[in-house]
């Protein structure tokens, strides 16, 4: 199992629907439907967006970034390696329960290029 990068001590992001977050925000909590198929809701670090966001979301225009603050998180977050096509020895943050409203301390748009693609976040 991969563990947390040590460089990456800020805010986990989570790639949705708005739809979804407003559903979420009217329930106190987001439930991906990830976390019912296979146990945790999958996150990144704002430097990883684009890997999923590609790979899932191609061109899709309803999208927005939950900037969440992993201390108010009420469930385990562990650093899990992504599929074969990230980068080698890359782990991903993955959520096993449901997220709270609570954590949420941002939400953003997330579109994508012309191209259908997005583009990696600019992180300081």
């Amino acid at each position: 199992m991969a563990t947390e990068p040590l460089a990456h001590t800020g805010p986990l992001v989570h790639i949705c629907a708005r739809a979804d977050w407003e559903a979420a925000r009217a329930s106190g909590e987001y439930r991906a439907p990830s976390l019912a198929e296979v146990g945790f809701i999958h996150l990144s670090a704002p430097y990883q967006a684009h890997y999923p966001a590609d790979r899932l979301f191609h061109d899709r225009q309803d999208l927005v970034l939950l900037w969440l603050d992993p201390a108010r998180l009420a469930y385990p977050v562990k650093w899990e390696p992504g599929v074969p096509t990230d980068p080698e020895s890359m782990a991903f943050p993955h959520l096993y329960g449901p997220l709270p409203v609570a954590a949420v301390v941002e939400v953003t748009e997330f579109t994508p290029r012309a191209d259908g693609s997005f583009a990696p976040l600019a992180v300081e």
